[in-house]
């Protein structure tokens, strides 16, 4: 290979990888807040809209445990000051409990300092463990609360979020979200709390005890507040950067693995593998960043408090020994300064728990908040017995903006007949469906079933009424029994069993090594396509809509499994309103109509069989072009 290929190979190569760079980044910039994608920049309005979104969130979270919060607040007032206590108990022992004792005294002083700081003891240890079993029974509550939204929100939302919404993200907010907002509720919230009070307590407590001694230790406090801020600046920008790539790579891994036939069939793993390290070293930087800020801020908030006390050891024993202060004192006042840093240090792991928790709230309040673009009337029409007449009244309908799919269908569909729709890819085929099964409204018209425009129904008359059978036939975990009644949970044993036996399904079922009860594995793994598809159709049949939608329903099952399934359709779609997506016409040519489509507009009309005699007819064209493949 000569040079010059190899460098114009090499150059095509580093455009491709600097392309996929772009489009990492772009989704990297989508995380950025969750249900909006936002850039780097994310304005100072933003960002106050975001804190307050999230605040609202844990508001409405701690409401009914507002008793609650106070009573821990109490038991954590209780549990500082028992413990703040012993620093200046052991300075009245020193002081005025010893000196008798020496003198040939009294010990009662001692034995009362000792008897005091016991109960201090025993009070700070109670009210710890009252403190966490009543923090941990109500944060379990909590997040046991924000996964039950979460999950019914994400069921509530339409096909349109989910569409956009990559399941990849769907796991990231149930596990590494939740677990950040666990975190801030198990040690957060309390680490806070005890380190302000401590700080406030101890600063008072110093002061109280000596002045002058007092101002030279909080003379440290600006350099402290100083190291703080920057801190606070700086984690709160790189803890947001290791919860996005953290977020990136289980979205990566978890398309990747779902993907895995895909992936495997177009030998795509060395650059998925790319991929996977390129978000794994951002996740690795993002994470180092943030241990060089902890190995800046801990050691130096060490320095400071060694230094402080040091020179509170010096200039406390030059008083000490010109009986300014006692030995009490200024024991009592370097055991309240190793008190006083303690919690500083305890700050940076605060930080990390904050935002990450805080960058989970928004997220979370994020999706909580997204409103579904199809929506269930407050006042529902009611309908008890859907007879399936279908009507599109002027409908016109656009994914994107300026570029319409329908621009303007008129369409009825009688009771109990069956249209199939043809036409090529493109023409309006699935976006007819998915408006008659309302996953989408109109942009303009309406759809209509007996009369009623279906977003006047409520979604249990709807999905009642209409059902849609996709090539996808989606299998979830257990049994065949259990997939085929998951659109009627009550139905019995043998309702599934006459189900199976319509559709032709019931033979293949009994030769499984349970039947009814085989497990079809993970997203029906056990199952072949073919099989997949009849189970799908079993589950439709069993539903018992008015109206039955089949979205390229057989493009899985191979000729014989096709022959028995049109011998099927026979049984499923008599006394019932249907409509057939399919390119193989012998699907069609069941149909009482078929309609041909182009770019959402109806060019053709009529029975199978009279379309087909139809002299340089769309109809008859695609059927001898059916005709000829079978030769």
């Amino acid at each position: 290979m000569s040079t010059s290929t190899k460098e114009t190979r090499s150059k095509q190569d580093r455009d491709r990888d600097a392309k996929s760079d772009e489009v990492r980044d772009s989704t990297l910039d989508a995380w950025r807040g969750v249900g909006a994608e936002h850039a780097d920049d994310i304005s100072d309005k933003g960002t106050l809209f975001l804190k307050h979104r999230s605040r609202r969130l844990l508001g409405d979270l701690l409401r009914p445990y507002k008793k609650f919060v106070f009573l821990l607040t109490f038991i954590v007032l209780v549990e500082n000051a028992a413990r703040l206590s012993v620093p200046w108990l052991v300075r009245r022992g020193i002081d005025f409990g010893v000196p008798p004792l020496l003198q040939g005294g009294s010990g009662k002083v001692l034995y009362e300092t000792v008897g005091l700081m016991l109960v201090a003891v025993v009070l700070q240890a109670v009210s710890r463990i009252s403190f966490l079993r009543s923090s941990g029974r109500i944060g379990q509550e909590i997040l046991l609360e924000i996964r039950r939204r979460l999950f019914r929100h994400f069921q509530k939302l339409d096909v349109k979020f989910h569409d956009r919404y990559t399941s990849g993200r769907v796991v990231s907010r149930l596990t590494n979200d939740i677990d950040a907002i666990m975190e801030l509720l198990a040690n957060g919230f309390d680490g806070l709390i005890t380190a302000v009070l401590t700080m406030v307590g101890v600063g008072v407590l110093l002061l109280t005890l000596d002045l002058k001694l007092g101002a030279i230790c909080l003379i440290c406090f600006p350099i402290l507040m100083v190291l703080v801020r920057w801190f606070s600046k700086q984690s709160g920008l790189t803890y947001r950067r290791v919860r996005e790539t953290s977020a990136m790579v289980i979205v990566h891994f978890v398309e990747t693995m779902t993907g895995m036939r895909a992936v495997q069939a177009y030998r795509r793993e060395p650059r998925n593998q790319q991929i996977f390290e390129d978000l794994s070293t951002r996740y690795q930087d993002a994470n180092v960043k943030s241990f060089k800020l902890v190995a800046i801020f801990m050691p130096g908030i060490k320095l400071i408090g060694n230094i402080t006390i040091g020179v509170v050891l010096l200039y406390g024993g030059y008083l000490v020994i010109g009986d300014e202060i006692t030995v009490g004192v200024l024991a009592a006042f370097l055991l309240y300064l190793r008190m006083f840093f303690e919690p500083m240090q305890e700050i940076s792991q605060f930080y990390n728990t904050f935002q990450s928790a805080t960058s989970a709230l928004e997220k979370l309040s994020g999706v909580l908040e997204e409103e579904p673009t199809v929506v269930e009337p407050r006042n529902p029409t009611p309908l008890p017995s859907a007879r399936g007449e279908l009507h599109f009244e002027k409908v016109k309908f656009a994914y994107v903006p300026e570029r319409p799919v329908l621009p303007g269908l008129e369409l009825t569909i009688p009771e109990g007949q069956t249209v199939a729709l043809v036409g090529t890819t493109g023409a309006g085929k699935t976006t007819i469906a998915k408006l008659m099964s309302r996953f989408y409204d109109p942009t303009a018209g309406r759809v209509t079933l007996d009369g009623i425009d279906l977003r006047q129904l409520s979604d249990v008359d709807l999905r009642r009424a209409v059902v849609m059978v996709t090539q996808e036939n989606f299998m979830f975990d257990g049994s065949v029994a259990d997939n085929i009644a998951f659109g009627r949970p009550d139905a019995s044993r043998i309702e599934i069993i006459e189900a199976a036996q319509a559709v032709g399904a019931h033979e293949f079922i009994t030769e499984l090594p349970q039947g009814y009860d085989t497990d079809v594995a993970k997203r029906g793994g056990r199952l072949s396509a073919g099989q997949r598809q009849l189970v799908a159709f079993a589950r439709a049949f069993l539903a018992d809509p008015a109206v039955l939608i089949l979205d390229e329903a057989t493009s899985s099952l191979d000729v014989p499994s096709e022959r028995l399934v049109q011998r099927a359709l026979q049984t499923i779609l008599k006394n019932r309103t249907a409509v057939i997506i399919a390119h193989r016409l012998s699907t069609v040519e069941i149909a009482d109509r078929v309609l041909v489509l182009e770019h959402g507009q109806i060019l053709e009309d009529g029975s199978p069989e009279q379309l087909m005699t139809t002299d340089g007819g769309r109809y008859a064209a695609l059927h001898q072009a059916w005709v000829d493949s079978l030769a």
